[in-house]
């Protein structure tokens, strides 16, 4: 929901296509309504909206919405059971210091540590790739709901769901804050080498880079046969997972002595034909043109106004019950759908939206 003739961030994102693709990525299957709420006649408007609705998402600075009126408190007044969730930097019960704060997808990857253990070991912290923060809050948020919708289903009464994005980041450290509260050292960058399974990393080659994950002894061992470094499998610096961990430097060493005399395809060929994990690492256009993603229907094609066909992922969520064609909403125009809610959702006839649009409330 947008303030009439006000656009997202996200639609000024490139690249453009007659409108921003980074928006129309990220918002196929939604609507889009404008609704000023600092306006009286707004606030009544998102209060009958709210008695409509199951669930309200914001991600507005705490307090925002308080001062707009519509707080879980408030929310709860005009609907006692809505679920109300909220997605801010450093969440609305937020220690001194933090609540008021402004936060992107980096400063939660930096407050939240994952920075710190991103890059290589002399390099900077490193921001990962792909908005993680963001992806994984709104996953985080989504999980909330659905479980607050299952309790309302059994108790009749909502909740308030507050995600703040810097606890996101830190509950996907994995194993990183073990580490550190067990040994009491502070988890530095590695690259690509895991810190507790070994080798679990990328590996020059003749012509470019492999991934190879052995995750057991087992593998190990297999691996050492199908290479042809048999001595390696009794050296006792690397005879469980736990000396290859702490050797790694040393077995990081001799591995790509063997692997960057040999071509990548022969090494995955080699590797597979073994049972061995091990991949090539894909360009974006690999992804793209992969014939798994096309086959499991990753890539979407649809047609976007304004901007012609485009093509972009599709979920990745596959249902026995929703088998078949994915079907496609184009991302919305801006406020494209606000005649379409309030009169299908509200009843307001075409005078009472015509009045609405010329007072700049909708």
């Amino acid at each position: 929901m947008n303030k009439p003739g006000v656009r997202d961030d996200s639609r000024l994102f490139g690249p453009f296509i007659g409108q921003s693709g980074y928006f129309i990525s990220i918002n196929r299957n939604k609507k889009s309504m404008t609704l000023d709420i600092k306006k009286e006649e707004g606030k009544r408007i998102f209060a009958e909206l709210v008695r409509k609705s199951d669930v309200v998402v914001e991600n507005f600075r705490p307090g925002t919405m308080a001062k707009l009126g519509f707080n879980f408190e408030s929310l709860q007044r005009i609907k006692s059971d809505i679920i109300y969730a909220s997605i801010s930097a450093f969440g609305h019960d937020a220690a001194p210091g933090y609540g008021n704060k402004a936060g992107y997808d980096i400063i939660a990857q930096a407050t939240g540590g994952i920075m710190s253990i991103t890059g290589q070991p002399d390099g900077p912290p490193t921001r990962v790739g792909s908005s993680i923060a963001d992806i994984s809050s709104g996953l985080t948020m989504a999980i909330g709901i659905l479980a607050a919708l299952h309790k309302r289903g059994k108790t009749g009464k909502g909740s308030k769901i507050d995600i703040a994005m810097m606890d996101v980041v830190a509950s996907i450290l994995e194993n990183a804050i073990i580490r550190y509260t067990i040994t009491g050292e502070t988890p530095k960058r590695m690259g690509s080498w895991h810190p507790s399974i070994a080798p679990f990393s990328t590996f020059k080659t003749k012509d470019g880079w492999v991934v190879i994950a052995i995750g057991n002894d087992s593998l190990w061992k297999r691996f050492c046969k199908a290479s042809g470094l048999e001595s390696l499998a009794n050296d006792p610096r690397f005879e469980t997972n736990d000396s290859r961990a702490r050797n790694s430097e040393s077995l990081e060493q001799l591995m790509t002595e063997w692997t960057s005399t040999r071509k990548a395809s022969l090494i995955i060929k080699l590797l597979g034909e073994a049972g061995i994990p091990a991949s090539p690492i894909n360009t974006t256009a690999d992804v793209v043109n992969d014939p798994n993603i096309n086959h499991r229907g990753m890539i979407l094609e649809f047609e976007q106004p304004q901007a012609g066909k485009i093509k972009t992922l599709n979920t990745p969520l596959r249902f026995s019950l929703a088998s078949g064609e994915t079907k496609v909403e184009p991302a919305p125009l801006l406020g494209q759908h606000t005649t379409e809610i309030l009169s299908q959702l509200l009843g307001c006839s075409e005078v009472e939206i015509q009045k609405l649009k010329n007072q700049g409330v909708v």
